[in-house]
This record gives structure tokens, C-alpha cells and sequence, in this order.
């Protein structure tokens, strides 16, 4: 039987290496950079070295796991746990030295994420979950809002790196904005939904997603009492709301053209 908490304190052993080098503003001044699927898709040599990092980290705690990592980490299960890593999630926001950007790391156990583990370096903050043990930031318990009007909801989202799924992405703004408090962009989905989980923010909702962008954040909302949407990524898009205006704000984002766009 997979011991969930052997699983998160391994993850955490992962995010000890690297978090102290992202934290490192003098390591976010000269950084170069190459471009993935556009203009907006970037990638650096600090992920790769961050992702690498992970991948050896957990490789000598557990070596015959698998591992998904968003700069191509890939490695068949030997034992049902595969790690899926984002090494750096945010990465526009690291390279202007902008906050948003963190470390997402999810153990997924015969093909659930049951552990995630977060870690916002400018904030310094880590939030973790495991399947049935509640989530926490920096080991204190958290929770999703108590929001149940959704005229007075924060929403939080993410866009396309793609030109014209942008412009359909801002169509479907113009429906979603008016009916809620406001919505913020701050550039990370894992960041978005550790947000949800402690209530900053009130639902978040993003498509095109890759597995590594949600699979940790999306355990911690969890278990922090938001309703997750059962859309997997690729491409469906993800939503995750405080219980009480969850069935409301789904409706929306279906009403809207958020899941096509």
C-alpha cells in the first residue's frame, strides 16, 4: 500500500533543492531564454535545471517511479506513483521578477493525484494536500471560501499562448466579467488554485491547460473544500470554485464559451 505522507515529505524534499535558487532575485536578473510553441511560451535554463533537480531529488528517495514533467521529463511507473512536476509554473512572471510563479509538484498513484505540494518562492509559502488530510500553507490548515453570492466572487484565470484562442478567450470575458466582483490574471495555475484553496481568491477557471499546471493545485483546493471540475487537461478546460456558488459558476463558465475558447 503507497504511504501518501512518505509520498508529500518526498515531494517536499524535492522542493528544498530548488526553492532556495528561484528565490534568488540575483538568479532572476540574468537568465536566458529560448521559445517553445510561440512568442509567449517560454522556457529557461533554470527550469530545465529545476526540473532536473526534482527528478534526481525524488529518483534517489523512490527509483522506480515514473515522472511527467513539463520540460520533458518522462519515465514509465514501476510501482503505480508517476510525479508530475512543473518546474517553474509562471514563468513570464520569474523572468520580469514578477510575483506568481511557484514550484508545483503532484504524486499521482495509479493515475490519481492524491498529493501536491506548492511552493510560491517570493511569498515564501508551501501548500500541501494529501487524498483525506486536509490541505495547509506552511502547515497551517486552510480552506476555500465561504462565498455564496456570486456577484461578489474574485475569479482568477489564465490565457492561451495561442493568438486566436486569446481572442476567444476575451470574448468570453465580456460575458464572465459583468457577472462577478472582478477577475485577475496573476500568470500560474497552480498559484491560481492554492489561492482558491485559501480562500484569496473565490474560483478560478482556465482551458489548455497541461497536466503539470493543475495536478498538485488541484489536489490542495480539494482538500481545502473547493469543488473541482472533472474536465482533465489537455485542452478541457479546468475550473475550481468555493462550494457555495461552484454549481453557479460552472454554469457560467459553460454559458459563456469558456470551455471552447
Amino acid at each position: 500500500m503507497i504511504d501518501l505522507a512518505e509520498l508529500l515529505s518526498v515531494a517536499d524534499a524535492a522542493l528544498d533543492q530548488v526553492v532556495p535558487r528561484l528565490a534568488d532575485p540575483d538568479v532572476r536578473s540574468n537568465i536566458s531564454v529560448e521559445i517553445k510553441s510561440s512568442m509567449t511560451d517560454m522556457v529557461t535554463e533554470i527550469d530545465r535545471w529545476s526540473e532536473a533537480t526534482i527528478v534526481d531529488t525524488i529518483a534517489a528517495l523512490r527509483p522506480a517511479d515514473g515522472f511527467l514533467g513539463e520540460e520533458g521529463a518522462s519515465r514509465p511507473s514501476e510501482t503505480g506513483v508517476v510525479w508530475v512536476i512543473d518546474p517553474i509554473d509562471g514563468t513570464t512572471n520569474f523572468l520580469y521578477d514578477l510575483p506568481g510563479f511557484s514550484i508545483s509538484i503532484a504524486a499521482r498513484v495509479d493515475g490519481v493525484d492524491l498529493v501536491g505540494a506548492v511552493h510560491d518562492p517570493i511569498r515564501d509559502e508551501r501548500f500541501r494536500a494529501l487524498q483525506g488530510g486536509g490541505a495547509t500553507r506552511n502547515g497551517a490548515p486552510i480552506h476555500a471560501s465561504a462565498k455564496a453570492d456570486l456577484g461578489t466572487a474574485l475569479v482568477a484565470t489564465g490565457f492561451s499562448y495561442e493568438a486566436d484562442r486569446r481572442r476567444a478567450q476575451a470574448k468570453a470575458l465580456t460575458i464572465l466579467l459583468p457577472e462577478v466582483r472582478d477577475i485577475r490574471r496573476f500568470g500560474g495555475a497552480a498559484l491560481d488554485l492554492c489561492a482558491v484553496a485559501c480562500g484569496r481568491v473565490d474560483a478560478y477557471y482556465e482551458r489548455g491547460l497541461g497536466p503539470w499546471d493543475c495536478a498538485a493545485g488541484a489536489v490542495i483546493a480539494a482538500e481545502a473544500g473547493a469543488i473541482v471540475q472533472d474536465r482533465q487537461p489537455p485542452g478541457g478546460a479546468f475550473a475550481a470554485a468555493a462550494p457555495g456558488i461552484a454549481a453557479e459558476f460552472f454554469a457560467l463558465v459553460d454559458n459563456s464559451g469558456a470551455n471552447t475558447a
